[in-house]
This record gives structure tokens, sequence and C-alpha cells, in this order.
């Protein structure tokens, strides 16, 4: 009994040892708490696997969805320093209003509202998109990680070579770092704006290349409800049925039509319009 109870006594000691994370979490938290410690190519593999519900529980899934657009920020005085670094301008010289506060954060920026402040948009609503700062080092440091595994898995698996997993972490390189510049974010968003001029089914937000800069995109603001929010798009009238056919007609066309398609299409980067002639649209 004594034994026991020396256990139960050091058990507290040794939790703080071997187990940092607070252990009274739930699971689902535990886990997106440590995907986001880990760095911004981790979140990312939790975005991803945070869609395929066919695949987790549903605690998991719920709680890996807050990676989409919900990633601890950075702070507002550094995201204001980064925009006036790539806009090399300061930032009332550039918008007549900025919310401080983000709406959205996720693995590799994070997102605040402003209003324009002059030009051929002046008064425009528009969402500024911010890199996080110092990204690229965190960024390498993983992929090396990563690099590493993917040796490993050749040289200790008997199926490894096959898999070619060097190759694949080669092509996330270059993927991941395209994706840390915005003006090449922003090109890509104006091509499948053009790709869609006039569809029933899409709108895409302008680009205001004017106010983009490598580390710093704005664009047009778009005002509707998360795909995700099921209740909430019924609730507005909007038919689902058609949503999902719409849905995958879009997707279909960008593969199979236009061999350009967006390749991060998780609920975090779709809204559904919900006035006027944006109504039932994505």
């Amino acid at each position: 009994l004594l034994g026991h109870e020396r256990v139960r006594g050091l058990r507290p000691f040794v939790n703080r040892i071997l187990f940092w994370r607070d252990l009274s979490l739930p699971r689902a938290e535990r886990l997106r708490l440590a995907l986001v410690d880990l760095g911004p190519i981790f979140v990312k593999f939790g975005q991803m696997l945070s869609t395929r519900r066919d695949l987790l529980p549903t605690d998991i899934a719920d709680e890996l969805a807050k990676l989409q657009d919900r990633v601890p920020p950075f702070p507002s005085d550094v995201a204001i320093r980064e925009i006036e670094r790539g806009l090399g301008r300061p930032l009332e010289d550039v918008f007549t209003d900025f919310e401080r506060e983000p709406v959205a954060s996720a693995s590799i920026a994070q997102v605040h509202f402003a209003v324009l402040r002059d030009g051929p948009h002046a008064g425009k609503e528009v969402a500024v998109k911010v890199l996080r700062p110092n990204m690229l080092g965190a960024i390498d440091k993983d992929l090396a990680l990563l690099e590493t595994g993917a040796l490993l898995v050749e040289r200790l698996w008997r199926d490894g070579k096959r898999l070619r997993p060097r190759d694949v972490v080669a092509e996330f390189d270059k993927y991941l770092h395209d994706e840390l510049d915005m003006m090449r974010e922003a090109a890509n968003a104006s091509q499948l704006r053009r790709n869609f001029a006039g569809s029933p089914l899409l709108v895409v937000p302008e680009m205001y290349f004017d106010y983009c800069a490598d580390n710093v995109l704005v664009m047009e603001r778009m005002h509707g409800i998360p795909i995700s929010q099921v209740e909430r798009l019924k609730e507005a009238g909007i038919d689902i049925r058609k949503l999902s056919r719409d849905g995958v007609t879009l997707f279909f066309t960008q593969v199979f039509d236009h061999a350009f398609f967006h390749a991060d299409m998780h609920p975090g980067n779709i809204l559904v319009g919900v006035n006027g002639d944006q109504f039932n649209k994505y």
C-alpha cells in the first residue's frame, strides 16, 4: 500500500517531465496544439486531415478544422510592421480603416480587414493577407526533418525506394516555397478569376496588385457564410443539393477544362454568397 501511495505522489512530477502538455485536455485538442507547436508544415498536414472525416473520429476532425483559419495569430503590431515593410509606406497612407484584430489566421499567413484610401479602388473593402515573419527559416527546418525521414524510409523499409519519398518531399518543397510568395499567389488567383469570369457558380475576389508585395496580398473582401456551417446555410435558404452539384462541376471544370485548379480547397477558404447576385454561389 505504501508503495502505491509513493507512486501516486510521484505521478504529478513524472507527468511534468514526460508529458509536458496538460493531459486533462481532450485528445483532439492536445493533437491540435501539438501540430501548432511543431510548425507550419504540420499545421498544413492537420488542415488536410480535417477534411477527411471518412478517416477520423468526429471529435478529432472538428478540432483539426480549427487549423483552417484559427491558428494562434502573431501580434498585430508585427503584422502592421510587415505590411508597411512590404508596401514601402505607412499604413495610414494606404487604408482609411484597418482592423488590428485578424479575422483569420492559418499556417502561413493571417488576414485583416481594411478599407482602401485612394486610387481607382478608394473606399473598397479589402482583405489584407500578410505572411508570418521568419517563415522561410521555419519551413526550411521542417523540410530538412522531412527529408531525413524520407531517407530513412528508403533505406529501412523494403518498399521505400518504390514509393520515392524523397521525390515527394522535393515536390512539397517546391510548392511550399512558391506559397511564400504573395505576388505569385495573387497572380494565380487573378488567373482563376479570369477563368471563371461571368460564371453563374463561382465568384473569385479581385486582386489589387498596386497593394501587393512578396509578403502582402490585398484582395477584394468577400461576404458570405463559410461552407462548413451547414445549418446557417440552410437557415439562409441555400439549396444544399445545388451547392453540392455545383461544387463537383467547379472542381472538374478546373481540372479537366482549365488544367488550372485551386489546390487548397478546404472549408476555411470557401464562402457561400447569401445576398444579391451572389446568392447560392461559391
